[in-house]
This record gives C-alpha cells, sequence and structure tokens, in this order.
C-alpha cells in the first residue's frame, strides 16, 4: 500500500494478519453476546467478515457494512429496554455492557482490515480495539473484575503476530480518551511496544 505525507509502510500480508488476529480475539467473547442476544448473528457476522478479509478475501462494502451492523448491534445491546406492556412487540433483552463491548470488539475486529498508513494515534484502535473492547466485555461479565481483564489482555499480547507489534512500532502511542476501553487498549499498546 502507498504511504502518504506523514503515512507508515503498511503491507497487505500485515494488515491481514492484523484483522485475523483481531477476529481471534472477538471471537473469543462472541459467548458473552450471544448469551443474551443468541437471535442477532450481527457481531458473528462481522467477525466471520473479518476472517474471511484476513483468509485472502477483498475489503469490500459488505466487510464494511458488517462492522457498522456489529456496532449497532452493540448500542442496541448496551441500552436495550423490555417492551412496554401494551406493546404488541416481544421484548427485547435486558441491557447489557458487556454483551455491547462484545459487540464492538467484534466491530473492531471487521474494521481492522481499514487500518489506514497514516502515522496517526487514531489507527491504534483499528489494531487493538477489538481487544479492548473483548477485555472490557470480560471485566463486565464478570463484575469489573480486573482479573478477567487481565487475563484476556494476556492472552492479547501473547498471540499478537509479529505484523501487530511491527505497525503498532511505526505509529504514535494509543489516544487519550475512551473511558475503561481506552485505558485498556493504551494498557495493552505500551504492553506490545517493549
Amino acid at each position: 500500500m502507498a504511504t502518504e505525507p506523514d503515512g507508515i509502510e503498511l503491507n497487505e500480508r500485515e494488515l491481514r494478519e492484523i484483522a485475523g488476529y483481531a477476529a481471534d480475539v472477538a471471537h473469543r467473547v462472541l459467548p458473552l453476546f450471544e448469551q443474551s442476544h443468541p437471535a442477532d448473528t450481527r457481531p458473528r457476522d462481522a467477525v466471520a467478515a473479518a476472517y474471511a478479509f484476513a483468509g485472502g478475501g477483498r475489503r469490500t462494502a459488505a466487510l464494511r457494512r458488517s462492522a457498522w451492523a456489529a456496532y449497532r448491534a452493540a448500542r442496541e445491546a448496551a441500552t436495550a429496554s423490555p417492551a412496554s406492556p401494551a406493546s404488541p412487540a416481544p421484548p427485547t433483552p435486558p441491557a447489557s455492557p458487556a454483551a455491547g463491548d462484545a459487540a464492538l470488539a467484534a466491530s473492531h475486529a471487521a474494521a481492522a482490515a481499514y487500518l489506514h498508513p497514516r502515522a496517526s494515534a487514531h489507527q491504534v484502535k483499528h489494531i487493538l480495539g477489538a481487544a479492548a473492547h473483548a477485555a472490557r466485555a470480560q471485566e463486565l461479565a464478570y463484575g469489573d473484575d480486573g482479573h478477567a481483564a487481565a487475563e484476556t489482555l494476556e492472552w492479547a499480547r501473547h498471540h499478537a503476530p509479529a505484523a501487530v507489534v511491527a505497525v503498532l512500532g511505526r505509529l504514535p502511542a494509543a489516544p487519550p480518551g475512551g473511558g475503561r476501553a481506552g485505558e485498556i487498549l493504551r494498557e495493552l499498546d505500551a504492553a506490545l511496544r517493549r
């Protein structure tokens, strides 16, 4: 891939490895979403699309749509509320922050294919966003237990392919903000740069 001013080197093999890594991390927490939303396949579809790209598929509009669909599933999972008794619609599952972060991990996995060769701290989110949200989903599922997040981060650190570490080394450190998931993102970014 060509670079632009303030750009970084980024080749297709690296991009595919990063997407595969993001899909692996997101796949680990899909059950946290599917337990409360068994009929909603949007996060699983996003992870499958990321795997397809990692395996040699093209970056298509369908891949981008799957990332956005998983993002919408995350928003709905985090804010779901039961239907009113007078409503003929079936009740929606109760809000689940853990399910929301699990779906965000899936969204980030599909979006990893859209990492840009720019020297921007924002690009770190394309690389590590799935891992950060997967760790946050685990943390929320186990009552803000930092140990659950630590296990996910340890897995993510040990399974990061060389492309993840190499590309992170070409980027500025992860940006500030992003709440607890942002803190996790910065923690993992720092660990992978050592």
